[in-house]
């Protein structure tokens, strides 16, 4: 015992008499590891991309994407042409201004690209002097997609010059080449292959690729996006076009509208809209909040949310702000027509009811992750209800038929889940906690009514004997 006592106060394992298979437990200076460039994205991918599963390897696609979607929102792109080229490579190009190509100041030997695409935390969307409102926010996206990328190729073409760098597993395999005159293109073009090495065999769905790609030309309608697919990568039965030119001149109202069909079963019409958010204390653009919502009658309720077109599948504050507009709004005609009752109508009501799309785009906003699949900037809420609720007033006050309809089929949503809760509670209370009665009365166990009996005695004396001669599961 004293020999485990010693071993533990000095943190070695003893060496003298150890056992075959003890472990040396000597940590020191040398067992220190730095890991330099993108190796620690190698080593532990899930940290920057969730994992190395599916929705990991398609994550590769949108951070390159979402550079794209940044200029088109900045205005300095219109067309981004995505191509799935193989099973497991795809290119992505826009019109923008170009991925700046002349030495970094802080690393001259290095070009701009260079460091952009080799080191973490590298971008031009911290300062918020480049973009106003970007997706990108962490510096890491391009960096990470080089890291687990098998290779990765960049063109740019800026200032009527073309220029190209070629890297493989992250790793530069030479300095940024002109490679060319370009009088006539502009913007960036990335090709890149992920690594079998860290996903296995995973590929490139065209299905969800081309899905991306609509949401994506959905969130803002001032940029067109090329689709094309090598023909054979489309199995039969997938309906994914080889080419497409995808492009929705009244955002997300058009996006729902296709996502709904040609005959929905819809209480109200789409009602859709923008606001342009306040603008900042030091003069730059405060965002903007668009929304396209559709009551239901019958079908499947959504809600499909973005923030600076990345999409927040776990929702988060915008949501909430969206949520709280919409009831709020709903209780105040409710009470403006002097229904009582609108007060009872929850979040719950409302949202079991939608199919709903909602895209804001704020600056500097907080997302859960580095996948941002949750919002959490606290000023979203306050900003996206800000904005909608005054609008869902004017909606409501303009079509006082169609709101009334809306109002009762609210109401009516809003007393069955009360109902229903009501029901729950009492048969929990009833599952855990039986009535008590006074002292002269005795219940039974079970409780099917008409497998039980009630004895009615005269006197406690009486009383006290049928209590002891009684089957205590069936007689009361």
């Amino acid at each position: 015992m004293s020999d485990l006592f010693e071993s533990g106060k000095t943190g070695k394992t003893r060496t003298g008499g150890a056992r075959k298979g003890t472990v040396d437990t000597e940590y020191g200076a040398h067992d220190i590891e730095v890991l330099e460039g993108l190796e620690p994205v190698r080593r532990r991918p899930g940290m920057y991309i969730g994992g190395t599963d599916d929705t990991a390897y398609h994550h590769l696609a949108s951070e390159i994407l979402d550079n794209a979607m940044d200029e088109a929102v900045a205005g300095h792109a219109t067309t981004i042409d995505v191509r799935l080229e193989g099973p497991r490579t795809l290119m992505v190009r826009d019109n923008g201004r170009g991925i700046p190509t002349d030495p970094h100041p802080k690393f001259p030997e290095k070009s701009a690209l260079e460091v952009i695409f080799t080191t973490l935390h590298a971008g031009g969307k911290f300062s918020g002097k480049a973009y106003d409102t970007s997706g990108g926010l962490h510096g890491v996206g391009s960096s990470v997609v080089n890291a687990l990328s098998e290779k990765l190729e960049v063109e740019v073409a800026r200032d009527r010059t073309l220029y190209r760098q070629d890297f493989v597993r992250g790793v530069s395999l030479a300095p940024l080449a002109e490679i060319g005159n370009a009088p006539n293109r502009r913007g960036t073009t990335v090709r890149f292959t992920p690594d079998p090495e860290i996903f296995g065999n995973h590929h490139f769905s065209p299905a969800r690729l081309y899905r991306m790609c609509c949401s994506k030309a959905a969130l803002f309608r001032g940029v067109t996006i090329q689709w094309k697919c090598e023909p054979s990568l489309i199995k039969a039965g997938d309906e994914t076009p080889v080419e497409a030119t995808i492009q929705f001149p009244n955002g997300l109202e058009d996006a729902l509208s296709a996502e709904l069909g040609p005959d929905p079963d819809l209480l109200t019409p789409i009602w859709a809209g923008d606001v342009e958010l306040p603008i900042a204390a030091d003069g730059r653009t405060g965002g903007r909040v668009e929304w396209a919502v559709a009551f239901l009658e019958s079908g499947t309720a959504s809600l499909s949310s973005f923030c600076n077109t990345i999409p927040t599948p776990q929702g988060g504050t915008h949501e909430a702000g969206f949520r709280a507009a919409l009831v709020k709004g709903l209780r105040a005609w409710g009470d403006q027509r002097k229904v009582k009752r609108a007060a009872a109508i929850s979040a719950e009501d409302v949202l079991g009811s939608v199919a709903a799309k909602l895209s804001v785009f704020i600056r500097d906003p907080q997302f859960q992750g580095q996948t941002k699949d949750k919002l959490t900037s606290q000023e979203a809420s306050r900003l996206v209800e800000g904005a909608l609720r005054d609008r869902v007033d004017h909606w409501l006050g303009g079509n006082p038929q169609q709101a009334d309809t809306l109002l009762a089929f609210m109401v009516e949503r809003a007393e069955e889940r009360l109902r229903r809760r009501e029901v729950k509670d009492t048969a929990r209370k009833s599952a855990t906690r039986k009535l008590r009665l006074p002292g002269k009365l005795t219940d039974c166990t079970r409780e099917n009514a008409a497998e039980t009996e009630l004895f009615l005695v005269e006197g406690e004396s009486a009383g006290g004997s049928a209590r002891q001669a009684r089957d205590r599961e069936t007689q009361a």
